[in-house]
């Protein structure tokens, strides 16, 4: 169950109370603006890569004092893949790194998703390796780091992943299209067992999903961040979390 935490935010001007964390199970992040952060500051690329690599850290930590039980971080788009090799190769170091560093800390139910695939062999390897890994004790926090992810190709193949299941069990295309229902495709995505995402930030000011989770975040709550991502501090963190225990959340009711 997630825990309440009351935070006093203190300014010149006045002080804040804050409740926050209520009923919040699964946070998912939308990780933007590495590359501006290290633009801005004259540094390479890759130096914000590694920048944002360990802010991961950092609010990994936050999620855990908060009583979060699911983060999906991501962290690496189907889109990204096309950059630049110059860029695209440090870019993949580090998040092989990152993975690892998760796993190796025991505290966290570390669980890569997306189409490994896509991605270079030695990364799609350790994205496995972590993926299938024996898992820490019962009720850590689970981890979820999105790579080679994109909303639209996991509903591509988990519906063609339940079609493969209905017709190995002999259903031919039109016992398909009559059988086939929302659970079905709901055990095939990569989040399958898992809460949908309560609430969804973005960080760097952009204000769009990008495909993020598109099936399990029909209800999510949005929260857009002007802050870029390496720059993100406990005070944005909280006051996303404040946002979403303000709200009324009626599910279409």
């Amino acid at each position: 169950m997630a825990q309440r935490r009351t935070v006093v935010i203190n300014s010149s001007a006045s002080s804040t109370c804050w409740d926050v964390g209520t009923g919040l199970r699964h946070l998912g992040v939308i990780v933007d603006g590495s590359r501006r952060w290290a633009k801005a500051r004259a540094l390479s690329t890759a130096d914000g890569h590694r920048a944002g690599a360990e802010k991961i850290h950092e609010v990994l930590d936050w999620c855990e004092e908060s009583g979060i039980q699911v983060v999906t971080m991501w962290v690496l788009s189907v889109a990204n893949l096309r950059r630049p090799a110059d860029e695209l190769s440090p870019l993949l170091n580090i998040i092989e790194d990152l993975v690892l560093d998760l796993h190796c800390t025991g505290r966290w139910d570390v669980r890569p998703i997306g189409d490994f695939g896509l991605l270079p062999k030695r990364t799609a390897a350790i994205m496995s390796l972590v993926a299938g890994a024996e898992k820490p004790q019962p009720g850590a926090m689970q981890v979820n780091v999105a790579v080679a992810y994109g909303g639209r190709e996991e509903l591509v193949g988990a519906v063609r992943r339940s079609v493969a299941e209905l017709a190995a069990r002999g259903y031919n295309a039109e016992d398909i299209a009559e059988a086939l229902e929302e659970r079905d495709i709901a055990r095939h995505l990569y989040t399958s067992g898992q809460p949908d995402p309560d609430l969804v930030i973005r960080t760097s000011g952009e204000q769009r999903l990008s495909g993020f989770m598109a099936w399990q975040g029909f209800q999510s709550e949005l929260y857009f961040c002007t802050s870029l991502w390496p720059d993100l501090t406990r005070r944005d963190f909280d006051a996303a979390l404040a946002s979403y225990d303000r709200r009324s959340r009626t599910r279409g009711a």
